[in-house]
């Protein structure tokens, strides 16, 4: 039996930020796990969302969900690696529910570990572009009508896994690496403009795809290498993105927040 330290944690209550009722926001990777859970979080902030990804049913089950919370939303299919179809979706969110305010470039994953002796260069480079260049091309498909704004915030997702070696491949690694400098170098570029740009680095989050995966035995070893004892859950991450994304954060820009029960200190 799994003690108490690696038991599901209780769903966090986020804090309430005014300033989000009413904003656009468009999140990556929405159909399900911590894209989901996160559009939820701005629903019940006021927010209208965006849901973008590849799942057109289970986009349409999220954008459903939102709208019985009292949200405006809507659900967009788009390949994050493809930037015509990014671009077409940005016309379409923007025709549905306005200008987008904030952007969650979440759309990612396959990070499981695979040994350098036997990585392809095909599988090496479906990892990079499904995690680096569709971070890149998500974000160039927003960041004018962002910038134009002078308020936008961006968050992008990172990894524990860009910020000290573990047990994913060195692709992921190596694209999550990538994600975190591509943020420092933008939130540069654009913070003349107002617009902000923060990432975020998860340690293990226990969503469906991970709790398939993942034994329960291989959960609590997993559970163990962070500090605080379990793995994280889909709130903890929507609950950092509220706060990036909101005026609480106004002064943070080009940051990586480590959302890893300890498992990085810096």
């Amino acid at each position: 039996m799994e003690s108490h330290r690696t038991a599901p944690h209780p769903v966090p209550h986020p804090a309430h930020y005014p300033d989000l009722a009413g904003r656009v926001v468009v999140i990556t990777g929405g159909s399900r796990g911590i894209g989901a859970e996160t559009a939820r979080a701005f629903a019940r902030q006021g927010a209208a969302v965006a849901v973008l990804g590849r799942d057109a049913a289970a986009l349409a089950a999220v954008a459903d969900e939102l709208r019985s919370l009292g949200a405006e939303a809507c659900a967009v299919t788009a390949d994050c690696t493809d930037a015509a179809a990014l671009a077409r979706a940005a016309a379409a969110i923007e025709a549905a529910l306005g200008p987008a305010d904030v952007l969650a470039a979440f759309a990612g994953g396959d990070g499981a570990p695979v040994p350098t002796v036997r990585e392809t260069a095909e599988h090496w480079r479906s990892v990079v572009d499904a995690n680096l260049t569709a971070t890149f091309l998500t974000v160039s498909a927003f960041l004018p009508g962002l910038v134009g704004r002078g308020t936008g915030s961006v968050v992008t997702m990172a990894s524990t896994a860009g910020r000290l070696p573990g047990g994913a491949s060195a692709a992921y690694a190596a694209a999550k690496a990538g994600v975190l400098m591509f943020t420092r170098h933008l939130a540069l570029e654009v913070a003349g403009s107002g617009t902000r740009v923060n990432a975020l680095a998860p340690g293990a989050v226990r969503t469906e795809r991970t709790a398939a995966r993942m034994p329960a035995d291989v959960r609590r070893t997993v559970a163990a290498a962070h500090p605080l004892g379990r793995l994280g859950e889909p709130a903890d991450i929507a609950s950092a993105t509220l706060f990036l994304a909101s005026s609480a954060s106004s002064w943070i820009t080009g940051q990586t927040l480590d959302v890893s029960g300890g498992r990085v200190m810096l």
